[in-house]
């Protein structure tokens, strides 16, 4: 079965969710995924928590270590600092660990479902933009399908469904409960935020400047050329690469990968595109990054090794369609199957 690692799965789901932040101005953002699968494979944990800061993994726990622990060497020294910091976490995560257990068996009842693969996510977060502005979110998931979303402007639950309506009606019940849930996220989670970029500032908050280069080859049928402009060693994350026509940005015939991490906690990216040859002078790989002080643009150059350049282009072309391949069909397999830091918010309710 496609769904049985159980930490597989999370992980493609939280490349999915953190997406959104790859282009743009640079911001921070702190971000926590949980998942909790009813029947994992052999030696797997049921329960894994994820947490992210900058789309970095800083902290992990699972249900068979039972401990939560750093993933970064900044959070250890965090960790001296803030001596109550693991033990305090360890049960929280322990906390909702017992939670998600309860919950799948309470929504497998609801749905009228027998035993077999189920899963619970919980994603929350929030952001602080560059420009000042700050955002948040919070929403659970079933089996692949949006359960409930946290409103925070009007300090409510919104539930697709008659099952998870129950859940809703009970949470918006909870005094004071979605008032603290906008607090956490728009305040106390902002300034844990900050606290963590302060430990890991040398790390978070460098600039690594991409390194850029372009290859291309000549099309056999048509006579067409296709370029592919490859971005790499970058950080942060947030890049603007883009092909333009006379100093125009160039959509047409255009292909791009996601932003992917390299093993070094840097990135890199590629954007295609497939021109007349005739036209070739008109085109520029135009790169914009927060350690550049002016943009990139590289000009085409004319096809020296169509072979030399062809198992390149076609492997990263496979490479990005084997990824949004797996990333659709498990995505599809789910349509079909379906205080500071001590706030109470924090703890994940009962379903």
């Amino acid at each position: 079965m496609a769904l049985r690692s159980a930490p597989f799965l999370l992980l493609v789901l939280v490349a999915v969710a953190l997406r959104e932040s790859c282009f743009g101005a640079s911001s921070h953002s702190l971000k926590y995924f949980y998942s909790s699968i009813s029947e994992p494979s052999q030696g797997q944990p049921h329960f894994v928590t994820l947490g992210y800061v900058d789309g970095q993994v800083f902290v992990h726990y699972d249900s068979n270590s039972r401990r939560k622990q750093p993933r970064v060497s900044w959070m250890e020294k965090f960790g001296k600092d803030n001596p109550q910091y693991w033990d305090r976490e360890t049960q929280i995560s322990r906390d909702s660990e017992e939670q998600f257990r309860r919950g799948l068996e309470t929504l497998r009842s609801r749905y009228n479902q027998s035993e077999g693969l189920h899963i619970i996510q919980w994603m929350y977060g929030c952001e602080l933009r560059r420009d000042g502005s700050k955002g948040g979110f919070n929403q659970h998931g079933y089996d692949g399908r949006t359960f409930l979303t946290f409103d925070k402007e009007i300090l409510t639950w919104v539930a697709p469904d008659p099952q998870a309506q129950i859940t809703q009606r009970k949470w918006d019940a909870a005094p004071g409960k979605n008032q603290g849930w906008k607090t956490y996220l728009e305040e106390i989670c902002i300034e844990w935020l900050e606290k963590y970029l302060s430990y890991g500032n040398e790390t978070l908050l460098r600039r690594e400047t991409p390194k850029v280069t372009v290859s291309s080859r000549t099309e056999v049928e048509d006579g067409m050329e296709t370029h592919i402009c490859q971005v790499h060693d970058f950080y942060p994350r947030e890049i603007d690469a883009s092909w333009t026509r006379d100093s125009e940005v160039w959509l047409q015939d255009t292909l791009h990968e996601s932003v992917a991490p390299n093993a070094d906690g840097t990135y890199h990216y590629w954007i295609s595109v497939k021109i007349d040859p005739r036209e070739r002078d008109r085109y520029r790989c135009h790169v914009e990054h927060d350690s550049l002080q002016e943009p990139l643009d590289l000009e085409l150059k004319e096809p020296t090794d169509s072979k030399s350049n062809l198992g390149l282009i076609i492997g990263y072309v496979a490479a990005a369609l084997v990824l949004v391949g797996v990333i659709a069909g498990i995505l599809v397999f789910f349509k079909r199957h379906q205080d500071d830091y001590n706030a109470v918010p924090r703890r994940n309710q009962a379903i």
